[in-house]
């Protein structure tokens, strides 16, 4: 069942153009000139109930502005979005309940009241039923460790403590989709890994669909089931993270500890393959494997030469990511 369906969508700015100089800016003033701006530039993309999505790309690349429009905070230039069968713009009070939402860098508590009352407010807000309200507080309370600050107000909370208490207002009437805005931005590492635990669980136990953006490749690797990776206002690569390693992380590394006279051997056998090999106190073959298969090398060395240790380290995830937002991958 797909939960969410985007078709179209494209979002431009008009923007006054500036002239330099004081006439220019009169020029401006009296006669303005403008010039649109393609925010988001006509994507497309369904994503099926209970995934759980990385929205990745470089800043001003689009992921905000389409996030906007996903929830219904932005009107569209054209097309549209559905979120559980709503318009996510024209529908937007009805589509509201249908998701939850949490920036890492803002808040929707109140700032100077109790989260406990704030809890109590959206409660109100949403027309959660009693039982559901006490039941979801009961366990985000627990597994989130909230019960020391729940009488707290919001300013007096840490950034690790808010941000719990903003996954627990977010999910208290039980959205079927939670969007998450770098949810572990500015957090310590034991702080990062509860709250991704949490969402993992949340994800399991509730099949909540999850739309995530974020710069921590730690946040993709560990929760995204599959990933967008958007640029200039375009999807510019969707899958999931095995798929971007095979096509993308080409580049293997393997380092080998072995005598050096064994070692200027080995360099010597694989000068017949497209490597780049050097030595600096370990023998470094570097090779695409997408050209030449690693099993090749490995038997080249192991069949003659006796080695000490090897380690093979594939291109990382981040690596991979940096290099699509300097457009030195086609995808």
């Amino acid at each position: 069942m797909e939960i969410i369906q985007v078709n179209g969508l494209t979002k431009e700015y008009k923007l006054t153009k500036r002239n330099l100089g004081f006439w220019g800016a009169a020029k401006s003033f009296v006669k303005p000139e403008y010039e649109t701006i393609k925010a988001v530039d006509n994507i497309s993309f369904n994503i099926e109930k209970g995934k759980i999505v990385g929205f990745i790309g470089p800043n001003g690349a689009g992921k905000s502005t389409t996030i906007k429009m996903m929830v219904g905070i932005l009107a569209p230039t054209c097309g549209n979005v559905k979120v559980n069968g709503f318009d996510s713009y024209r529908e937007r009070k009805k589509n509201a309940k249908s998701y939850g939402l949490v920036f890492g860098q803002r808040t929707q508590l109140w700032w100077d009241i109790p989260i406990f009352e704030t809890f109590s407010l959206l409660k109100e807000m949403y027309s959660i039923e009693d039982e559901v309200y006490k039941s979801n507080l009961e366990m985000f309370i627990e597994i989130l460790n909230m019960k020391s600050f729940l009488n707290k107000p919001t300013r007096q909370l840490s950034l690790g403590q808010r941000m719990r208490a903003d996954l627990c207002a977010a999910l208290l009437h039980n959205p079927e989709v939670l969007f998450l805005d770098e949810p572990t931005i500015g957090l310590d590492i034991s702080v990062k890994e509860n709250i991704r635990k949490f969402i993992l669980e949340v994800n399991k136990e509730r099949n909540t669909t999850i739309i995530l953006t974020t710069h921590d490749v730690s946040d993709i690797e560990q929760l995204s089931q599959e990933i967008m990776v958007i640029d200039v206002g375009r999807i510019i690569y969707r899958g999931n993270l095995v798929s971007l390693r095979e096509v993308y992380g080409g580049k293997t590394v393997i380092t080998i500890k072995a005598d050096e006279s064994v070692m200027i051997d080995i360099a010597y056998d694989l000068d017949q393959y497209p490597l780049d090999i050097s030595i600096e106190g370990d023998l470094s073959v570097e090779f695409d494997k997408n050209i030449i298969d690693s099993t090749s090398i490995l038997n080249k060395i192991f069949s003659t030469h006796q080695i000490k240790g090897m380690k093979i380290e594939e291109t990382p995830v981040e690596e991979i990511i940096k290099n699509i937002y300097r457009h030195e991958l086609h995808v």
